[in-house]
């Protein structure tokens, strides 16, 4: 229901698909449209008091609300991401935000409401819930971003702020940028696929160590979160942030791509057509650091940076990301080999080469290491990834089945 958005996004897809990922637990987001939430409560089945599931993977219920509003004479927009533990509590959510805008036109709710506003409405509904400020560095949305937003969780939620625990790093930015930041060290960084099809659930995500028989792993998901609990949290999957569509400065009419030293060179302003340039989560995240990115604080949780595995197989094949031929081998592997995860992260090399073309194997190991070389992404233009090949020519699979694979 939401903007831009796959017509594949559905529970059994979405369910499918985190299966060939490895994903054992999905946010459902949207929870707000009123279609969504229905679609939610035919298909998902409560487990526990308030964690759910469908075919085998766990869901927890989410929804991504567009904050829009003056303060003090100036236009803010920020987005968050709320949890809520059960279906009754998120209806109550559902009507009082109602007040503010219309939910019906877009499955993420745009409303007239400060975040204070926000935070307040969300804790007298239930205090099991749990506000994170959504990609918090993107220009245009978000909590920090260049063009709408704020210089401190602080300024942006008043009296609040202490009930915000954790921020969306999205995907322009790491970990490590925000580690330079002191004011972030008692927030928790969490990293979400923000996915708007299927096939990009889990392009990053969360790692949690929560024991089988754990019965309320939504409870148990917020406690990690809300006390940044390191022995739980393992660590975040990261995308390069350098791949993400806002982490350099530019105009992408002009397709000009800065580094914030060539910005301020620039004087902020496009040399090919004078118009102001984007400014990017890195000439960002540098205007509000207060310390360099040698820092690790003692309270960080680690992360990981993968490249999609469809987007190895095509580099490694020469083929497009979204052929048929990609696709085949792709679902070769994530159907008989192992999970996309256990590929990309887990499987040693003499286990990845017993099945898989050795060249794709070259590229996720070198993935691994970090032999990659990007072009920034700006001003919404992805950024361009390419592996570090030691032989250019392609090589043809040795386990690339025949014929066309059928998903389902």
């Amino acid at each position: 229901y939401s903007r831009a958005t796959s017509k594949d996004m559905t529970i059994p897809e979405l369910t499918r698909w985190a299966k060939l990922k490895g994903v054992g637990l999905l946010g459902t987001g949207d929870f707000t449209h009123p279609g969504w939430f229905q679609e939610l409560k035919n298909y998902l089945k409560q487990v526990s008091d308030y964690t759910y599931e469908y075919n085998g993977v766990k869901f927890i219920l989410t929804t991504e609300v567009s904050n829009i509003f003056y303060r003090n004479g100036k236009n803010y927009r920020v987005h968050n991401i709320i949890f809520m533990p059960d279906f009754e509590t998120a209806e109550k959510f559902n009507s009082m935000l109602s007040n503010f805008g219309d939910l019906v036109s877009d499955g993420r709710s745009m409303v007239s409401l400060d975040c204070i506003n926000l935070v307040e409405l969300v804790y007298s509904i239930t205090d099991k819930a749990l506000v994170v400020p959504a990609h918090a560095w993107t220009p245009h949305f978000s909590v920090f971003g260049s063009l709408s937003g704020f210089d401190s969780i602080e300024d942006c939620f008043g009296k609040y702020y202490k009930y915000i625990y954790s921020i969306e790093t999205g995907l322009s930015s790491d970990p490590k940028m925000n580690w330079r930041l002191s004011k972030l060290d008692r927030i928790t960084l969490i990293s979400n696929s923000d996915a708007h099809s299927p096939q990009n659930i889990a392009r990053e995500a969360n790692v949690f160590e929560i024991v089988d028989n754990c019965e309320d792993i939504y409870t148990e998901i917020v406690s990690i979160i809300k006390n940044k609990d390191r022995k739980k949290f393992l660590y975040t999957i990261e995308f390069f942030p350098e791949e993400g569509k806002y982490h350099y400065d530019g105009h992408r009419n002009c397709k000009v791509c800065c580094s914030p030293k060539e910005t301020k060179k620039y004087k902020y302003l496009c040399p090919v057509c004078g118009k102001k340039l984007t400014i990017g989560v890195l000439n960002r995240v540098d205007q509000l650091a207060d310390r360099d990115e040698s820092v690790i604080p003692e309270s960080a949780i680690p992360y990981k940076n993968v490249i999609p595995l469809i987007e190895i197989i095509a580099d490694a094949l020469g083929s497009g990301k979204g052929t048929q031929k990609t696709l085949n081998e792709y679902l070769y592997i994530v159907t008989q080999v192992a999970t996309e995860f256990d590929v990309l992260l887990y499987l040693t090399e003499d286990e990845l080469k017993k099945k898989i073309n050795p060249r794709i194997v070259e590229g996720v190991l070198k993935v691994r290491n970090g032999e990659v070389d990007i072009f920034p992404g700006y001003d919404g233009e992805y950024g361009k990834i390419s592996i570090r090949w030691v032989n250019k020519n392609i090589v043809e699979s040795e386990t690339e089945p025949s014929g066309q694979l059928q998903l389902f």
